[in-house]
């Protein structure tokens, strides 16, 4: 455990204590909302650190009894029980003090897409949006949809929602890959397994202090809608496609009557995706030097194989096997998505990050 920096965080704790305080300091909403913030965040290492002197204070006032002829058996049982509180707590204190990705937070743009395997990979498609979007009503997430194309026989050749709650992206983070399914399509007559593919990106929220988008740097183009909708939406240039020059990154949009809405939805999937684009970029360094049991993340990447006649989830990247697939595609995903983030963190762990 890395004592300076624990003492340097608890330092800053105290002092933010002081500052939120601070009648000026208080008279200025939005910095005082920015200090609070950071204050909570540093809140649980906080408790931990006195938790932890509590247990280092008892050891000493137990070693002092050993001495003591009358007192020495007890002393001994105390100083073994507060040994091991401080060896927990310090170990807990390694997982707190591990670098937060700065992303966890934020809200996070899911784009699903079929794969190979045609329809079968566009109704697989369907089933992991629909996956999702149980999984986050169960855990009071909202969700808005942003775009979708659909196939007639229900599949999703594309589908792009918005989750957004506490730590959205901390926990679906790793979702992001190729997802393989093994199952007998509804378009089998003879009853043959099939193997087809989608792929899922998770990516955070872009806000405008993530990412500049300049005017001259888009190209908005309107549409009619060749979508369902009526009169209205076939006469009207209500669909929306947006291109970043720099990257070549589109956006389609045209689930809204509204080209005023279907606008601001292009915009915050374009957002997304270009800070996603130079943020990966940006770490494939990092990347390339650290490849933990949990991957990359790369879109590329095989991830999980989801096994229809044998009922079983396996995640790859972890080697971990459950055999509960109606449940999980019920939405009932968190034993995945703990074990994947506890895979993340004794990787880091593990390499002394």
């Amino acid at each position: 455990m890395n004592r300076e920096k624990l003492e340097s965080i608890i330092s800053r704790y105290n002092a933010l204590s002081d500052k939120i305080a601070d009648p000026e300091v208080i008279a200025d909403t939005a910095g005082w909302s920015k200090l609070c913030k950071e204050h909570t965040s540093l809140s649980p290492v906080a408790d931990k650190y006195s938790e932890l002197t509590k247990a280092e204070r008892d050891l000493s006032e137990a070693e002092a009894l050993l001495s003591d002829p009358d007192m020495k058996e007890l002393a001994e049982e105390e100083i073994d029980r507060r040994r091991k509180d401080i060896a927990r707590i310090e170990e807990e204190l390694k997982i707190l003090l591990l670098p937060k990705d700065p992303n966890d937070d934020k809200n996070v743009i899911i784009e699903i897409r079929g794969g190979a395997g045609g329809e079968e990979a566009a109704l697989f498609g369907a089933d992991l949006m629909r996956m999702y979007k149980m999984y986050a009503d169960r855990v009071g997430l909202r969700v808005e949809d942003m775009s979708l194309n659909a196939t007639e026989l229900g599949g999703v050749k594309e589908a792009v929602f918005m989750l957004s709650g506490s730590e959205v992206y901390g926990r679906l983070k790793f979702e992001s890959g190729v997802h393989r399914v093994q199952r007998v399509p509804e378009t089998e007559t003879q009853g043959r397994i099939h193997t087809s593919t989608v792929t899922v990106a998770v990516l955070p929220e872009a806000e405008d202090v993530n990412v500049v988008l300049l005017d001259k740097d888009i190209r908005i183009d309107t549409y009619r809608s060749g979508g369902a909708g009526g009169q209205h939406i076939n006469k009207t240039d209500s669909a929306v496609r947006m291109t970043h020059i720099p990257t070549g990154i589109v956006v389609c949009c045209e689930d809204e009557r509204s080209q005023m809405k279907n606008r601001d939805k292009a915009m915050k999937v374009l957002k997304a995706r270009v800070y996603d684009h130079y943020n990966s970029i940006a770490e494939k360094e990092y990347s390339d030097k650290r490849r933990s049991q949990v991957g990359t993340g790369d879109r590329s990447e095989r991830i999980r194989t989801y096994n229809f006649p044998q009922g079983r989830i396996t995640d790859h990247r972890i080697g971990l096997s459950l055999y509960n697939i109606v449940d999980f595609m019920n939405g009932n995903i968190d034993e995945m998505l703990e074990a994947l983030r506890l895979a993340d963190i004794t990787a880091k762990l593990e390499q002394g990050i």
